[in-house]
């Protein structure tokens, strides 16, 4: 008798690996699943970054050595479609976009998900390092921060709907440190033990970000003014996208105190410079909210709210919006450089373990906003 069967994702990197190595330890009927992903034209797609060709190899011998059958899926149309589309899009808005969000969302825990079904599997596998709970009292499945927060990915995986969290299985997340997970793949005689992270966006080439947009969005790398508050034009830009909020690089030089971007205006072309005071904001709105260990957001309620991946999470207290799936925000201190385009990931709960817990989250919008407490 088996515990049930599990489509693993994986990626050609260590975590995965173990992670479908652990679940047939604890009997599992485990199947490799890795997504075709990477596009034709990109050399970085074709040698390095999660879900490359090469990658693939390396998942490969891994579900191998494992013994386990491992399957290749063509989502290279869909992917581009979810994932690399609204990349540029966002960048065509003065955004600064977290490719990965979204990945997770459509990608991996509803395309990816569903092909596991049709496979007859029960549930889901990743390596991602976040823990996944069913709070009876609730009657609603949490997503929390991995037991390594050096490590932990919950802040991406905020998305994930009820049902989602429901079919998938995160077993790195218990685990008390990346070290541990290498430890387990040497013991196992993984080839992968000792690959170092990816560090890349996948469907980027090496050059990086502008050359790929060069390639897809020339649009968005046109020449414009860069202002200051009061308006007054003080150079130039050759692309809104070569910008985000609270950068220094790529600016004029000659001003009397160090000069920062403070807000990318796409519509008109326009970089506006202020000073570091200036990055300071003291709420934020957030736009396509998502809600996990929560329904709804109805009443104000005080939070931890995390503004970047790797940032830490600071005291706020939530609004509810007028607006259908938006929030606003006040920080109970100030914080720097709030993105737009990036994930504002709320976490909640009345003692340190709870405190794990994700609340919801959303994307962060053009509007820098001052509200008072409610």
């Amino acid at each position: 008798m088996t515990k049930g069967t599990v489509v693993a994702a994986m990626s050609g990197g260590v975590d995965s690996a173990v992670t479908a190595a652990l679940l047939k330890q604890q009997g599992y009927e485990v199947i490799g699943i890795t997504l075709q992903i990477w596009q034709e034209h990109s050399e970085q797609g074709k040698t390095g970054g999660c879900c490359s060709l090469g990658a693939v190899e390396d998942a490969r011998r891994a579900a191998n050595r494992i013994g386990i059958p491992h399957y290749v899926l063509n989502f290279r149309e869909y992917f581009a479609e979810k994932v690399i589309d609204q990349f540029v899009q966002e960048y065509r808005r003065g955004r600064t976009p977290n490719p990965c969000v979204e990945c997770n969302r459509s990608v991996k825990f509803e395309e990816m998900l569903r092909h596991a079904e049709n496979l007859g599997a029960d549930y889901l596998a990743t390596g991602h390092y976040a823990r996944i709970r069913f709070n009876e009292t609730s009657g609603r499945h949490e997503l929390l921060r991995a037991c390594d927060l050096s490590k932990d990915q919950s802040y991406a995986l905020y998305t994930l709907s009820q049902y989602a969290l429901s079919r998938t299985l995160m077993p790195l997340g218990h685990l008390a440190s990346k070290q541990e997970t290498r430890r387990i793949a040497a013991e196992l005689g993984l080839s992968v033990a000792n690959k170092p992270d990816s560090q890349e966006i996948c469907f980027v080439p090496r050059e990086g970000y502008v050359s790929f947009l060069q390639d897809h969005a020339p649009d968005v790398l046109r020449q414009g003014n860069i202002v200051n508050l009061k308006g007054e034009v003080i150079g130039t830009h050759n692309g809104v996208a070569l910008y985000t909020i609270g950068q220094r690089k790529r600016l004029p030089g000659g001003s009397r105190e160090p000069m920062v971007v403070v807000q990318l205006l796409a519509e008109i072309n326009t970089v506006v410079v202020g000073s570091e005071e200036d990055l300071l904001a003291p709420g934020f709105q957030a736009e396509n909210c998502t809600w996990s260990a929560i329904e709804v957001l109805s009443t104000p309620m005080n939070v931890k709210a995390k503004i970047r991946y790797n940032g830490q999470a600071v005291a706020a207290q939530l609004l509810p919006d007028t607006a259908p799936m938006t929030v606003k925000g006040i920080f109970q201190t100030p914080q720097r450089a709030v993105t737009p385009g990036q994930a504002a990931v709320f976490y909640g709960g009345k003692n340190e373990e709870e405190g794990q817990v994700v609340l919801g989250g959303g994307t962060l919008t053009d509007t820098q906003i001052a509200v008072t407490a409610g």
